[in-house]
């Protein structure tokens, strides 16, 4: 019986996204992921616990600053439950857009030596980070538990919101992983763009403090409708931006086709540049 012939070529077109060819390689995947969770805390004394430790002590902060002592308004609940609401899908935005921005770089020795859909190294990024999430989520259902807060029905829409958080990481960990390959100065302009992003959105405070001028524009940035959604299905506030998911969600998919067709633009000559 001879051995199929498989020859391996760029792909015709500005976007050929081969959702077969990524099933194919769906262990692949499952191994990139299993992989980047036990790399993330291999020789660490606390391991996962980082995962509760990092969204824990924000929340902490932003009680203390922005709560106790700005007095910014909370939409009447505790600050420690509004402000780990918002950090709980923003913490695992922000890692998985920086852990999906170094993928390429981190794999060079890999991806020079053998052939596999570069995509699932952005993909597996993203997804292993809801290991974190989850984490991160059992200490906020404690902290309900602790203040006596009652999920309602809308605790239902939940997993919309997050899978908007892993859309839009993904969406934009497409276009960075391959602008990092190519321009090593996105990893030393990352921290800072999250950082400013982080007060473009409601994380601190709510957004009924955007005027209501702005809030169409404030409304297109997908993380503000995914923490104010967040605040909404868990707690009962929140969510003013139109209460529509529509919008955001266009901006994400324009984002995705884009990251999608920028990234096998330049996938052929990614094993040549990094």
């Amino acid at each position: 019986m001879e051995t199929p012939l498989v020859r391996i070529a760029p792909a015709a077109g500005s976007l050929n996204l081969n959702l077969l060819e990524i099933w194919q390689y769906r262990e692949l995947l499952y191994f990139l992921i299993w992989r980047n969770i036990k790399v993330r805390y291999k020789q660490t004394i606390i391991g996962a616990g980082w995962a509760i430790i990092q969204p824990f002590l924000t929340m902490v902060i932003f009680s203390l600053f922005f709560g106790m002592l700005a007095r910014l308004p909370s939409e009447g609940l505790p600050y420690p439950i509004f402000y780990y609401s918002a950090l709980l899908p923003w913490v695992y935005f922000a890692n998985a857009l920086n852990q999906a921005t170094h993928t390429i770089v981190e794999h060079q020795h890999v991806i020079a030596k053998t052939y596999f859909p570069r995509v699932l190294l952005p993909i597996s990024a993203v997804l292993s980070g809801l290991v974190d999430f989850a984490l991160a989520f059992v200490v906020f259902v404690g902290m309900m538990v602790w203040y006596r807060i009652m999920p309602s029905a809308r605790a239902l829409a939940l997993p919309l919101f997050l899978l908007l958080a892993i859309s839009a990481a993904l969406a934009i960990g497409l276009w960075l992983s391959a602008l990092n390959a190519m321009y090593r100065d996105v990893r030393y302009a990352l921290p800072y763009a999250v950082q400013l992003w982080m007060f473009a959105s409601p994380v601190a405070y709510p957004s009924s403090l955007v005027p209501e001028g702005w809030r169409w524009i404030y409304a297109l940035n997908p993380m503000a409708t995914v923490i104010e959604g967040f605040r909404w299905a868990l707690l009962g506030q929140g969510w003013p931006l139109g209460n529509s998911i529509l919008g955001p969600a266009a901006v994400v998919f324009l984002l995705m086709v884009g990251g999608f067709a920028y990234f096998q633009r330049v996938e052929g000559t990614i094993a040549d540049i990094v």
